[in-house]
């Protein structure tokens, strides 16, 4: 059977609009990000460090090309490890109050639905010279902090540099090697010293992520359909899991901005703090632990649900993602918030960090950008960029944008799948329960992993249990595909 046409790509565009971001970059923001561009050369400028001889690195998804950091770490003595993270001068091409700010500033963040990517910056920038690109030379702010070897942070200097990205490295290649499950990467076995860098790196790294798990770190997994496209249509969905190189560059970012914010501290200026409150659902969280047979402090405590969840994912990893997806709901979302030194932080209570933010992803949010722009007006004795209603206001505005990116996001995934399943009307499939209420009652597929709602036979279902359905219908334009339930496997 033939099936209809679905062009993926106007119903992204119509998404991103429906939820209002504005999709398309303006002649005046293209024509800006072009004479910026064509003026741009990099000078070793007084106040700015010549890094270009260390043996820096970048670890990424395959496609990327936006690179926001790079990496670089050294032996110290007595069992520390010295650490480097060069983050990308954005500032440097996108100046506070320019047509290219002021339509970064609105959108707030790059937005990644899977058939076709939407930038935060233009593509000569994000993808060109703003980018830490292997082969280039490029303005960087350089954050350094060294890893003791219990894990501890000590925060150490931020100051600007110019950087050249040595190797452009695969999360997959990387994470494989790590974990023992694939070869030394061809990239590392032939550059000299890169395999000792990275290995130094992933020992920081192991030290920096079982010392947040003592502080009461959370141990979630929740997944997440990539899209496969081959840019018309949809070929496959995979689950991008997590490895060893995934976990290197979120501890070394955790730390990075956990010093960003200790250095703007010292410095007195108010900024924006990325948090995670106290779950406010906690009861609720007590009652699924306790479905478990596990028992929960009456008061929220991120020790205690961090070993919940640690011993939960060995004890029963299939089921782990929708249980940690039920977790996430429960706590809450992340949101910025403003914060004055001397105040009381508000804290991370998944990361169990209190001093964070995000500073690492200059060219994909804007916070980023915001929290950039406060550091070099430090370094350069300059007046503050924003003042606290500023900071107030935008911490509000990309909160939302944050979640506005994640719905679009989240609507495209079942658009996606359901254009995937369309041929595959009247098969059946293994799935779990994820939902059960009176909103209704869903569930993802274990291959494809797509998720849907059972409309019939959907009474009596619970949370976590496996069960055959039936596929009965998909809507690609509404995000919707049907079930049926037939019965337990």
């Amino acid at each position: 059977m033939k099936h209809e046409h679905v062009d993926l790509k106007s119903i992204a565009w119509e998404t991103m609009e429906k939820y209002g971001f504005s999709p398309r970059f303006s002649r005046e923001v293209i024509h800006e990000a072009e004479r910026v561009s064509q003026k741009h050369q990099v000078h070793i400028k007084k106040g700015i460090r010549d890094l270009r001889g260390l043996l820096w690195s970048s670890i990424d998804n395959v496609d990327s090309e936006d690179l926001d950091q790079i990496e670089y770490v050294k032996e110290g003595e007595n069992g520390e490890i010295h650490v480097k993270v060069a983050i990308s001068d954005v500032d440097q091409y996108v100046p506070k109050g320019s047509k290219t700010d002021a339509h970064a500033g609105h959108n707030g963040t790059s937005v990644y639905p899977g058939i076709i990517t939407f930038h935060m910056l233009p593509d000569q920038l994000c993808k060109g010279i703003s980018s830490l690109l292997p082969g280039q030379d490029s303005y960087a702010i350089i954050i350094e902090y060294t890893v003791m070897p219990d894990g501890e942070v000590r925060s150490g200097n931020i100051y600007q540099g110019v950087v050249r990205n040595k190797a452009k490295l695969v999360y997959e290649e990387i994470g494989n090697w790590l974990m023992g499950y694939g070869p030394v990467p061809p990239q590392v076995a032939t550059i000299e010293g890169l395999k000792r860098q990275i290995e130094l790196q992933n020992e920081a790294a192991v030290r920096l992520r079982e010392h947040r798990r003592r502080q009461g770190a959370l141990d979630l997994e929740t997944l997440e359909a990539q899209v496969i496209s081959d840019g018309e249509t949809v070929t496959d969905l995979i689950i991008q899991r997590q490895n060893a190189a995934h976990y290197l560059i979120e501890e070394f970012m955790v730390a990075a901005n956990g010093t960003m914010v200790l250095f703007l501290e010292k410095a007195g200026l108010p900024m924006i703090q990325r948090v995670v409150r106290v779950p406010k659902y906690w009861e609720e969280i007590r009652l699924v632990a306790a479905g478990y047979g596990e028992k929960l402090p009456v008061h929220p405590d991120a020790k205690s649900l961090s070993s919940f969840l640690s011993k939960q994912r060995k004890a029963d990893p299939e089921r782990f993602p929708d249980l940690s997806l039920t977790i996430v709901k429960l706590m809450g979302s992340g949101e910025y918030v403003p914060f004055i030194p001397g105040k009381n932080p508000i804290g991370h209570f998944a990361l169990a960090v209190t001093d964070y933010t995000h500073g690492t992803a200059p060219n994909r949010r804007y916070v980023d950008l915001i929290i950039q722009r406060l550091i070099k007006s430090v370094l350069l004795g300059t007046k503050p960029p924003y003042t606290i209603q500023e900071l107030d206001e935008k911490a509000e505005w990309l909160s939302g944008r944050e979640k506005a990116a994640n719905k679009v996001e989240r609507f495209m995934r079942k658009s996606a799948a359901a254009v995937l399943l369309k041929p595959r009307i009247g098969e059946t499939f293994e799935a779990f329960v994820t939902g059960a209420s009176e909103k209704g009652t869903y569930v993802r597929l274990i291959d494809p992993p797509a998720e849907g709602r059972v409309v019939k036979r959907e009474s009596g279902l619970r949370v976590g249990q496996k069960v055959v359905v039936k596929l009965l219908r998909t809507d690609p334009y509404n995000g919707h595909i049907d079930f049926e339930y037939l019965q337990n496997p």
